[in-house]
Parts: structure tokens; C-alpha cells; sequence
């Protein structure tokens, strides 16, 4: 089996992510699983954790094969919807049968929706190195309306670029949004990396 992960946190454009991840689709749960993928099932726990709500419709972005989607059915959200730029990994996310539809985006698109259509969303393992740029988390922030939420989360390579945190900072040093949750805790113990998951409320 050819092996992505070593490849997946090396800086590239948006059309060779595209490819790398079609390419990846077939193998990729096997991979991230074989490593004990952790930071999906962590994510939407502490998504849980401060939402009364779980019928609201939420968006799973960058939702990729659906590891993300299941996981947070599995904690009991109701109505997922996916967003990914990876029609590869789209169609192996819509086997599982978890979301209530499922969408392919452009790299540095915005959404297709009107602000605040969530109650929340999940940027799982989503931005950082390889993947999407911290102006990603920006124009996702930019959808929530007034006490919508977002989940996601950095991994070691993520923070290690101070842009990322810098990122977090702009919205919560200015009270913009206000952070309810930050707790590090394994992402690939396989590989011995760790993330650090996040959950923050548009004010």
C-alpha cells in the first residue's frame, strides 16, 4: 500500500493538494486508522460538550472520506452536511451515509451558503501545513453568525507556524469570538503526533 502520510504535511498549491488527496481516497482510512486516528472522535465530543442543540444543522468542511461526519454522528448530531475540494474523497464519504448532503468546493472559495445557515462548524484536522491556510479558518469564522460555533483543530505541524495561532488570536484578542475549549491530546500516536482541538464561539 502506498504510504501519504509522510508526503501529506509538506507545503503545496491548492491543485496538487486536490491530487494528493484523490490519490490518497482509496487508502487513506486505513493509513490514518492504522496510526490511531484520534482527533476526529475528539472534536465532536468536545463540540458536544457545550451544544443544547444537536438537530441544528452543522458542516463538516474539508469533510474528506467522512471519518470526520461519522464522528460527529456518533456523538449525535443530526444533520451534517460535508464540504470538501477532493471529489474522490467525497464519494467514499458518501457511502457511510452520515450526511445530509455533501458538496465539492474550489480551494479559497467561499461557501455556497448564507452566513449563519450553521449552528456550527468542524474544520477537523483541516488547516496547517499541507493542507488549507489559515485564511480558510477566516472566511469560515466569517459564516457564523452571533453565538455559532467552530470546531478544529492544530496539529504539531500547525503550530508550529505562528500564523495559525496568530490566526485564532485576531478573532479572540479583540473579543470577536471568545474561546470555550483548548485541550491537547493525541491526533496519530502511530507517528507520535499530537493536535490540539479548539472550540470557539462568534460573539
Amino acid at each position: 500500500m502506498t504510504k501519504f502520510l509522510d508526503k501529506a504535511y509538506q507545503a503545496r498549491d491548492a491543485a496538487s493538494t486536490r491530487d494528493l488527496y484523490d490519490n490518497w481516497a482509496a487508502s487513506y482510512e486505513a493509513e490514518v486508522e492504522e496510526n490511531g486516528y484520534a482527533t476526529p472522535g475528539r472534536c465532536a465530543k468536545a463540540l458536544k460538550s457545550v451544544t443544547d442543540d444537536l438537530t441544528a444543522p452543522i458542516l463538516d468542511f474539508g469533510c474528506g472520506t467522512g471519518l470526520s461526519g461519522l464522528a460527529l454522528k456518533l456523538a449525535g448530531f443530526e444533520q451534517i452536511d460535508g464540504l470538501d475540494l477532493s471529489a474522490e474523497m467525497l464519494e467514499r464519504a458518501s457511502a457511510k451515509n452520515v450526511y445530509r448532503s455533501l458538496g465539492l468546493i474550489e480551494a479559497g472559495s467561499a461557501l455556497p451558503v448564507p452566513v449563519g445557515t450553521y449552528s456550527a462548524i468542524a474544520a477537523i484536522g483541516v488547516i496547517g501545513a499541507g493542507a488549507a491556510p489559515i485564511s480558510v479558518f477566516h472566511m469560515l469564522m466569517r459564516q457564523l453568525a452571533s453565538g455559532g460555533k467552530m470546531v478544529f483543530s492544530f496539529n504539531d505541524h500547525a503550530l508550529e507556524d505562528p500564523t495559525n495561532i496568530g490566526g485564532l488570536c485576531e478573532w479572540t484578542d479583540c473579543g470577536a469570538a471568545r474561546l470555550l475549549i483548548k485541550k491537547r491530546g493525541p491526533h496519530l500516536p502511530g507517528i507520535d503526533l499530537k493536535s490540539t482541538v479548539y472550540v470557539i464561539e462568534r460573539t
